[in-house]
């Protein structure tokens, strides 16, 4: 062979080789990459070729499978009260994606999960088709239901969970939103999508989980828990040092009381009337790096809380000056809380000072219904002594039976709680967030629920008549009571 066709043999065996070391880098190695890139319409075709698994309430299902007219996607998502589910489900739409649990357990729901292989290769042989898995949360119907209806046309959301074992029983956002209305690829799911996601309502927004707002005097019960475990309080019955009027450290300011009698007042006093100078007095003595501290054991600052939604981290903040961090101590300043947070606090009090890891998945299952993987409670951390959170339950009954949170209160049970009206915007001239954070008692002393509740606004409520106890608390009563209502 001439030197010419030598050099073009090796020139075209380089090019063979070069076309099978790129055909074995795009079948091998870049295979999932490109299998699961959202632009691969084969992918997404494939994702509704079949109908996916279920989202499970008290064994019953809150979702469901639809057969779609005119389009090469064979199957849409379907959902039963649709508004009332959503804050768990999110919403899976053939042409705008997945959220929260649909998204985060698309693998079991499409039978796509590696763990339902054994599923797959059984139907292969026996002619059955592909079935998605199903995903069993910890939801209590009757309290969700109770929290969406109690809520009503009011804007913001409740958080309710099981103390004990840190599950979440109801997990409401209102105004919220039907994903069936756009779980399709139609005009018509196309409009309904585009007039959601540009709502002045933020209709799409999880409240409960994604939303932080200022949790105002909710926030004293962190407060008192810090001032309990660093020493600052002894007892709660005994005086404070707090002068009236309190003026702000290293400031002019005075911070006001909503009520008279906070000058020298006792911790259980100052909660049950909600004096803002004792807790902004004690948080100034428990210092600003305790504060921090304590408050990060009840979950602030932690951007990593996965119920498996992912919540937003609630705020302390670490690097402001003493007349801040008196402030934060009532919940002002730059303290910002999720509702799930709240409820958290409100759970490790009631739960004698252990708070557990929420989450709201209790297990996935296989298409014929055998566990593939069950949770187990999990504790996150100690905020404070058993002692010392009997020391909160007492004053939190006290606020309930005597103080600011009377519309709380349900006949022949025990329920601590704590009011908040929260003060925002400039000058804080925006109407204000009502909150309210309770638990409810078994005869045993356990707690089966402990419950936070922040109305952003309600509709034809004048300003001065906003409040935690006059509107948020009767929401919590309503989950409280839907819970122990269910218990066997």
């Amino acid at each position: 062979m001439n030197k010419p066709l030598r050099r073009i043999s090796l020139f075209c065996g380089l090019l063979v080789l070069a076309l099978l070391i790129r055909t074995n880098w795009l079948q091998y190695v870049q295979a999932e990459e490109l299998s699961t890139r959202k632009e691969n319409r084969r992918v997404q075709i494939a994702q509704y070729a079949t109908e996916r698994g279920n989202i499970i309430v008290q064994g019953e299902p809150i979702t469901g499978s639809a057969v779609t007219d005119g389009s090469d996607y064979k199957y849409k998502r379907t959902y039963t009260e649709g508004e009332l589910w959503s804050p768990v489900t999110g919403y899976a739409s053939q042409a705008f994606g997945a959220t929260q649990l649909e998204s985060l357990e698309d693998g079991i729901l499409t039978g796509n999960d590696d763990r339902l292989f054994f599923d797959r290769t059984i139907g292969m042989f026996t002619g059955e088709k592909k079935q998605g898995g199903n995903v069993v949360t910890t939801l209590n119907r009757a309290a969700q239901k109770a929290a969406f209806e109690k809520l009503g046309n009011k804007k913001g959301a409740v958080a309710a969970i099981d103390p004990r074992t840190g599950a979440i029983l109801a997990l409401v956002s209102t105004p919220s939103y039907d994903p069936s209305s756009f779980a399709g690829n139609s005009k018509a799911d196309e409009k309904a999508w585009v007039e959601l996601k540009d709502s002045e309502d933020k209709k799409l927004v999880n409240r409960a989980l994604r939303e932080t707002y200022p949790p105002g005097s909710t926030f004293k019960v962190v407060t008192a828990a810090a001032a309990l475990e660093h020493g600052v309080v002894d007892k709660i019955d005994d005086p404070t040092d707090t002068p009236e009027p309190y003026i702000l450290p290293g400031t002019r300011t005075q911070l006001p009381n909503s009520h008279t009698g906070c000058e020298k007042a006792s911790l259980n006093e100052a909660l049950r009337i909600s004096c803002n100078s004792v807790f902004a007095n004690l948080g100034d003595k428990v210092t600003r790096d305790k504060m921090v501290e304590t408050a990060e054991k009840f979950g602030f600052n932690n951007d990593k809380i996965d119920t498996p939604v992912r919540a937003f981290a609630s705020v302390y903040d670490k690097k402001m000056g003493r007349d801040g961090n008196a402030q934060s101590a009532i919940g002002q300043f730059n303290t910002a809380a999720t509702p799930l947070q709240m409820a958290m606090v409100t759970a490790a009090i009631a739960n004698d000072g252990k708070l557990m890891k929420p989450y709201m998945v209790d297990n996935l299952t296989a298409p014929n219904l055998d566990i593939i993987e069950k949770h187990e409670p999990q504790e996150m951390s100690r905020p404070l002594s058993a002692g010392n959170a009997q020391k909160l339950q007492q004053m939190m009954v006290n606020v309930v039976e005597k103080g600011t949170g009377e519309k709380a209160k349900i006949k022949n049970v025990t329920v601590g709680g704590k009011t908040g009206t929260a003060q925002h915007g400039e000058g804080n001239k925006k109407r204000p967030y009502a909150w309210f954070i309770s638990y409810a008692e078994n005869p045993d002393g356990t707690s089966p629920v402990a419950v936070a509740v922040v109305i952003e606004d309600s509709e034809g409520t004048a300003r001065d008549d906003i409040s935690g106890g006059g509107l948020a608390a009767p929401v919590a009563k309503a989950v409280m009571e839907a819970v122990l209502g269910s218990q066997g």
